[in-house]
């Protein structure tokens, strides 16, 4: 008997071969929403693209026409009732679609009524043949029970595994005799639940549609987010799906807050305010979040690094370009109440933001005077991605790595950014003061970008800063129980795991680490100082006054392996520099040219090569589920095993629905998940 499984893949290969019969009648490619309807011919759950009541998103086709013809008209129906609206022939320039191929595309399609409903798309060509093509969509019930949500606060470790977890709670709690002496702030939650990370075109996700999942409730194709994809080559007039901060903005009157310790257009904070295919054009999206979201008095607080999107492209650092900006159509413009944007390298965006209200913070000691009645907050710390927390610390603490005359944020020219805490602290000072509530994402994001790194020290740090972030937001939920807080990230990077611990003393193996066997060349950096099972003891830190570990280098320290690794040398030693980060402007340029360009361009001195998995010099992203837990209103609805897109209704049935004393029904009788 066939599985399901292949059922699907020859439903879906016999959609295709009828998509590319040529010349026998126009032919339906794509229907957005996506569904398995549509792509293999099988109707009911799972329901691919599910909704809010009220939820905004387009309906789109790929309509290919015979050779010579044109694809005349088009229509939507929903249910079998036509949709009424505008409906745009827009043109598809993707590579390898037949002449005069177009998208019919509907804006701004909303539905109230909960259930599963059909879309059609019905098409004429010039010579009078017609085509027509059927999916489904779900609309999830929303259930009015009790008390609602009033503050929603989406805490995203980028990157963060179990392991990540694991790993942090050892440095910074400690372990003895097989208890850990105290939880992490994220263990100590109400609620706990594993999340599942696929994205719409793999079942390894990038950060894009990891986070998008979370802010729209749908899944994206890598790359992409707050978008379906499309056959247009456009970077921002793919169908677009309503954010959480947009319809509650709309629905509710609250503000959006985004944090993060990135660009602030990096994926994971542009999945919470962005709509495009393409992750990487920061000026256009750098533009909405001003065009589209401050216009609209939604977004309120903006704060990490990414200067470089901000500052008219003729000022040295600038990243600005038309080749990643950003110009909307006009019928989607129109549909979804935006502006149209424009090409403007040379704009001053900060100058933008400040004219509109913002208070505009460069640096740490700006942050910290802020005043008490300020309702729009911009912070921009670094030209690109922040510093991370470990090389944060060493600037306040005066640590100059061996070789240099400065610390590593002196050499990235911003010595003085604030760690994730302190953002947390201002952005929830700001949004606070709407009595309507709000929605903030805090994202630590180098928790990935540093474990693609292999750099494992640096990631277990970020960690630990996350963890005090989550703390503030802990401690303003008890203060305000009408928030819920959610503590997840978007998948796991790099395969991350505790494999044991050093079994020597750190003097020990910096002589390993330096020298490898006088006679052979051999390395001495495994058997003899990888102590697994019981030889991995307990590793003991210590923390500074601070609040952070003293020392990452200790006598017997903790030990990290990777499962989704490149090739590295590793001498289990903390790097004093972190590896060259191509996104920063001056990269190319001292003194951020002498720093390591890769894991095999570091630690080798100890002749101790780690083969890896994977092509190319970073780690990468894996299909592990990760861990999720919540605390506050409507926490206990998160439990079991749930899909990524599952974490956005539950949410908003905690801000739309309210949550009833008895939640634990929730957890028997999710309409969403109706099968």
């Amino acid at each position: 008997m066939k599985t399901r499984l292949t059922n699907l893949l020859v439903g879906s290969a016999l959609v295709a071969a009828s998509a590319a019969t040529a010349l026998a009648a126009p032919t339906v490619s794509r229907l957005t929403p996506p569904s398995l309807m549509f792509s293999t011919g099988e109707a009911g759950a799972p329901y691919i693209a599910r909704f809010l009541p009220g939820q905004r998103f387009d309906l789109q086709a790929t309509i290919r026409p015979d050779s010579g013809q044109t694809i005349t008209g088009a229509t939507f129906l929903i249910d079998g009732k036509k949709v009424a609206g505008s409906i745009t022939l827009t043109a598809c320039n993707s590579a390898g679609l037949p002449a005069n191929t177009v998208a019919p595309t509907l804006r701004a399609y909303s539905q109230q009524r909960p259930g599963v409903h059909t879309i059609t798309i019905k098409a004429t060509q010039s010579d009078g043949q017609t085509v027509s093509a059927k999916g489904e969509f779900e609309i999830a019930e929303i259930e009015r029970n009790g008390r609602r949500a009033k503050n929603i606060i989406v805490m995203i470790g980028d990157g963060m595994g179990i392991a990540h977890r694991s790993a942090a709670r050892v440095m910074y709690k400690g372990v003895f005799q097989g208890k850990t002496l105290d939880p992490l702030e994220m263990d100590d939650m109400d609620a706990t639940a594993f999340v599942k990370t696929a994205s719409l075109n793999s079942i390894i996700t990038d950060s894009a549609p990891g986070a998008f999942c979370y802010s729209g409730g749908n899944k994206a194709n890598n790359n992409q987010e707050g978008v379906f994809p499309d056959d247009t080559t456009d970077k921002f007039d793919n169908p677009r799906v309503e954010l959480i901060g947009e319809y509650l903005a709309r629905t509710q009157g609250k503000w959006l807050g985004i944090v993060t310790t990135a660009d602030v257009f990096d994926a994971t904070p542009a999945a919470f305010g962005a709509h495009t295919q393409d992750r990487g054009a920061g000026t256009g999206i750098c533009d909405g979040y001003f065009d589209e979201h401050v216009a609209s008095s939604n977004l309120r607080v903006l704060l990490g690094g990414g200067r470089k999107w901000f500052l008219p492209n003729s000022t040295p650092g600038s990243a600005r370009s038309a080749a990643n900006d950003s110009i909307l159509p006009t019928e989607l413009a129109s549909a979804w109440g935006v502006a149209t944007g424009a090409s403007d390298p040379a704009r001053n965006l900060i100058g933008d933001f400040q004219t509109a209200g913002f208070t505009y913070v460069p640096d740490r000691a700006a942050l910290g005077t802020v005043s008490s009645s300020t309702t729009k907050l911009l912070g921009l710390f670094a030209l690109s991605n922040m510093n991370v927390a470990k090389d944060k610390l060493d600037g306040r603490r005066g640590v100059i790595p061996a070789g240099s005359t400065q610390s590593v944020v002196a050499d990235y020219g911003f010595p003085d950014q604030p760690l994730l805490e302190e953002m947390t602290s201002a952005a929830l000072n700001v949004l606070s003061k709407n009595p309507r509530g709000f929605v903030l994402m805090v994202e630590a994001a180098s928790i990935d970008k540093q474990a693609h790194n292999m750099d494992s020290d640096r990631w277990l740090l970020e960690t630990i800063e996350f963890d005090k972030a989550i703390g503030i937001a802990k401690q303003f939920a008890q203060k305000n129980p009408d928030t819920l807080v959610i503590v997840t990230a978007d998948h796991e990077c790099a395969g991350v795991n505790i494999i044991g611990s050093s079994t020597v003393t750190n003097a020990n193996l910096l002589a390993r680490a330096t020298n490898p066997d006088a006679t052979t060349g051999i390395s001495r950096l495994r058997d003899q100082v990888v102590g697994v099972y019981e030889a991995a003891n307990f590793p003991v830190y210590t923390l500074a006054t601070d609040g952070y570990p003293a020392a990452t280098d200790i006598d017997y320290k903790m030990l990290i392996g990777y499962a989704g690794n490149a090739d590295r040398y590793e001498d289990w030693l903390t790097n004093p520099r972190p590896l060259r980060d191509s996104q920063q402007p001056f990269n190319g340029i001292a003194p951020l040219n002498t720093y390591p360009n890769g894991p095999k361009n570091r630690d080798a001195e100890g002749n101790f090569l780690v083969t890896g998995q994977v092509p190319g010099s970073s780690a990468v992203h894996t299909g592990s589920d990760i861990p999720l837990t919540a605390s506050g209103r409507g926490a206990s609805l998160f439990k079991g095993v749930l899909d990524n897109t599952d974490v956005f209704f539950l949410a908003m049935q905690a801000a739309v629905g309210g949550v009833d004393e008895d939640e634990e029904r929730f957890h028997h009788h999710r309409p969403w998940h109706r099968r």
